[in-house]
């Protein structure tokens, strides 16, 4: 069983999701970080005051449990 933490500057958080397969984790996990990019545009889009543009890296990792 695998677990998916996301890695940022405001530290790790760990998903709640479990797979059976690191490919399954990994593949969760990457589309994770497009989703939280496609946010950040969104966001930035309606309001780019309130939401600057961040280029804060955000990762993750695939760990066995």
């Amino acid at each position: 069983m695998y677990k998916v933490i996301l890695k940022g500057a405001d530290g790790d958080e760990e998903l709640d999701e479990v797979f059976e397969s690191e490919a399954d984790a990994n593949e969760y996990g990457l589309v994770a970080l497009s989703n939280i990019s496609v946010g950040r545009e969104v966001l930035h889009m309606s309001n780019p005051g309130d939401y600057p543009l961040s280029d804060d890296d955000v990762d993750f990792e695939v760990v066995e449990i």
